[in-house]
C-alpha cells in the first residue's frame, strides 16, 4: 500500500481546474491513483453560477458539481475533502495536511485557485459586509437579500455586475460603486462599458462611477453591523448589506513556501510545469506564457482552467501537447449573454458590428489589422467566428467586419 501511495498523483484544490483534470485523467485511463485534496467539503464544482443562477435560487447545490463524487471514486480515485494541505516537502515528496496526516506523491498538481481581494478600510470588519468566492459565501449572501433590501456593491467587474443583475431581479435596491471611469474597464472597451451602464441603469440599479470608497459606517442601534458605505467625497451611501467585489489574488502561499518560482501566480511553462519537474500547476493560481501571447499572463477564467487541465493531463500521460488556446470568458446579466474571446488591452482599432441599441451586436478589437479580441452580446456566431479569427491571428479589414451583409462564417 505504501508503494501505491508514493506513486499517487495528488491534486491540491477543488475548483474547476481540479475537477476538469480528474475527469480528463479518467477519460485517458491514467494508470496511477489520483488523490484530490480539497479544503471545502464539496466535490469539485463550478463557480460562475454562484453570482448568477445559484444566487437567485434557480439551481441547487448539486447542480454545481462537475461530477458526482461517485464518478471519481468509481474510477479508483480518492477525494480527501474538508482538509487543507499545510506544507509541501519536495525532497521527500510528502504533503502535510491540516488533520495532521501526511500524503506521499509521485506527481503533484497545484490547482489552488485564488482568494478574494479584501478591502482594508475602517469598518471593514462589520457584519453585513460580504465577499463572494464559494458556495458558503453565496448561501450567506442570498439569505440576506429580500425585496426592498438596500444592497451596495463595491466594484463594477464581472462578479459585482452579475450579482447586481441577480439581486435587482429579486426586487433588491441595488447600488454599484465603481472607482474607475467606466464599468469592467480592465477587460473591455468603451462601447461595451457604456452598454452595460445603460443596461443596469435602465433596470433600476444606481451605478456610480469614479467613486472611491473610504470606509464603512456602523449602525447606530447595532454597532457591530454595517449601515452605510463612506465615500471619498464625504457622502455616505446607506446600506443594509454590502458586497465587496474588487478582484482576486492568486493562491500561491503553499507554492512559495515550497520554494517554487512565483510572480503574481505560480510560474508554469506551456506544458503547465513549475520550476520543480514533479509539480504542475493549473488554473487561476498560475502565470504562464501561453504560446498565443508574447508576455506572461494570469487568466481568471473557466476556459483557462479547463484548457490547462487538459494540458496537465497530457503532460502526466507523457504526451507532447502545449497549451496555446485563445482565452475566452462569458457573463450573464439580465437578458444579456456576453461572450468574450482574446485580450483587448493593447488594441489600436475597434470595429462595431451592429449597434448597442440592438438586441445583438459585437465589438472586434484589432491590432495592426489583426483581430486580437471580440466581445459579443447575444451574438454567438460572432463569438464562434471570433475564436477562430483570434486563434489564427487573422487579418480582416474593418469595413468587412462591420458590414452586416457579409456573413461572419465566410471570414473563416
Amino acid at each position: 500500500m505504501e508503494n501505491e501511495k508514493q506513486d499517487a498523483t495528488v491534486i491540491v484544490g477543488g475548483g474547476h481546474a481540479a475537477g476538469a483534470l480528474m475527469t480528463a485523467l479518467i477519460q485517458k485511463k491514467y494508470p496511477h491513483e489520483v488523490v484530490l485534496v480539497g479544503e471545502e467539503p464539496y466535490p469539485p464544482y463550478q463557480r460562475p453560477p454562484l453570482s448568477k443562477t445559484y444566487l437567485s435560487g434557480e439551481v441547487n447545490e448539486e447542480s454545481l458539481y462537475l461530477k458526482p463524487r461517485s464518478v471519481y471514486e468509481g474510477a479508483g480515485h480518492q477525494l480527501r475533502l474538508g482538509v487543507r494541505v499545510e506544507e509541501i516537502d519536495r525532497d521527500n515528496k510528502t504533503l502535510t495536511l491540516s488533520d495532521q496526516s501526511t500524503l506521499k506523491y509521485g506527481r503533484l498538481v497545484l490547482a489552488t485557485g485564488s482568494h478574494v481581494r479584501r478591502l482594508n478600510a475602517p469598518g471593514s470588519e462589520l457584519n453585513g459586509i460580504h465577499y463572494l468566492h464559494d458556495i458558503a459565501d453565496t448561501d450567506t449572501l442570498r439569505d440576506q437579500l429580500s425585496p426592498g433590501t438596500r444592497l451596495v456593491i463595491v466594484g463594477g467587474g464581472y462578479i459585482g455586475l452579475e450579482v447586481a443583475a441577480s439581486a435587482s431581479k429579486k426586487g433588491v435596491d441595488v447600488t454599484v460603486l465603481e472607482g474607475a471611469e467606466r464599468l469592467m474597464q480592465r477587460v473591455t472597451g468603451v462601447e461595451m462599458s457604456s452598454f452595460l451602464y445603460a443596461k443596469h441603469s435602465g433596470s433600476g440599479v444606481n451605478v456610480r462611477l469614479n467613486t472611491a470608497v473610504t470606509g464603512f459606517k456602523a449602525d447606530d442601534q447595532d454597532q457591530g453591523r454595517v449601515a452605510g458605505v463612506m465615500l471619498a467625497n464625504g457622502e455616505t451611501v446607506e446600506a443594509d448589506v454590502v458586497l465587496v467585489s474588487i478582484g482576486v489574488i492568486p493562491e500561491t502561499a503553499l507554492a512559495e513556501a515550497a520554494g517554487l518560482s512565483c510572480e503574481d501566480g505560480i510560474l508554469v511553462d506551456e506544458y503547465v510545469r513549475t520550476s520543480d519537474p514533479s509539480i504542475l500547476a493549473i488554473g487561476d493560481c498560475t502565470r504562464h506564457r501561453n504560446l498565443f501571447f508574447e508576455q506572461m499572463q494570469r487568466l481568471e477564467s473557466v476556459a483557462n482552467a479547463v484548457d490547462q487541465a487538459r494540458t496537465a493531463a497530457a503532460t502526466l500521460m507523457g504526451e507532447d501537447k502545449p497549451y496555446d488556446s485563445a482565452p475566452w470568458f462569458w457573463s450573464n446579466q439580465y437578458d444579456v449573454r456576453l461572450q468574450m474571446v482574446g485580450l483587448s488591452q493593447h488594441h489600436d482599432e475597434r470595429v462595431m458590428r451592429g449597434s448597442t441599441e440592438d438586441k445583438a451586436f459585437a465589438v472586434f478589437y484589432l491590432r495592426e489589422g489583426c483581430v486580437i479580441a471580440v466581445d459579443a452580446v447575444n451574438m454567438p456566431i460572432a463569438f464562434m467566428v471570433g475564436k477562430q479569427l483570434v486563434q489564427h491571428r487573422k487579418s480582416i479589414s474593418a469595413d468587412v467586419l462591420s458590414d452586416l451583409d457579409v456573413e461572419l462564417k465566410s471570414l473563416i
